[in-house]
């Protein structure tokens, strides 16, 4: 590649991702504020002033919308993990990966309740999100292992840990819809690691 054609290619890039950026925010929005079963592909493209066969280039459906949007939340909680320091207790640097997608919760409720409350109040998004977070627990449970230096085929503690944290995760998310935002993210992710805490600082020597 010629250093001419780098610029191309980055900015290519970057209109590829500012539509699909603007594709998802619309799907996303018109989904949470009429239903899932409600919308259609036209709906959207037509919000976000795009084509339909612009729209089929980026997702397969209006439900890949919603998977790719929490594919990126695990790829984010992962590697907010990965960045922590090695030597930080398990309790804290994983309340500093799984923080920063409450985070953008809390600090964007507007936008980001009525997505979480679709997900969760959506049966086949809900199913959806539960498999991501299966996917989750394993690449978690890897890099807790890498981590401490333990196997994670055959020791219990790097996926139980991820579990744990995943669930505090989960439940942050599904007390602070059911409140509408009434409940602070924050205090509820401090309540929950406080309870889970003991327990992920409690590591096994490796074996």
């Amino acid at each position: 590649m010629t250093s001419a054609s780098r610029p191309q290619n980055s900015l290519a890039q970057r209109k590829r991702q500012l539509v699909a950026d603007e594709l998802t925010e619309a799907a996303l929005q018109l989904l949470a504020s009429k239903g899932f079963d409600a919308v259609t592909v036209d709906e959207i493209v037509t919000s976000a002033g795009v084509s339909k066969r612009t729209f089929f280039r980026y997702f397969a459906s209006k439900e890949d919308v919603v998977v790719q949007f929490l594919a990126e939340m695990g790829t984010g909680i992962h590697a907010e993990l990965t960045a922590r320091p090695l030597d930080e207790r398990p309790s804290v640097a994983l309340q500093h990966a799984i923080w920063v997608s409450i985070a953008v919760c809390g600090q964007q409720s507007d936008r980001a309740l009525p997505v979480v409350q679709l997900i969760l109040r959506t049966p086949a998004l809900l199913a959806r999100f539960l498999e991501r977070q299966a996917q989750w627990r394993e690449d978690l449970a890897a890099e807790l292992a890498r981590r401490l230096e333990l196997d994670a085929d055959t020791d219990l503690y790097p996926r139980m840990a991820a579990g744990m944290a995943l669930t505090a995760f989960d439940s942050v998310l599904r007390h602070w819809s059911a409140s509408d935002g009434a409940q602070d993210p924050a205090d509820l992710m401090d309540r929950a690691f406080a309870v889970i805490a003991p327990a992920l600082d409690t590591v096994p020597p490796a074996r």
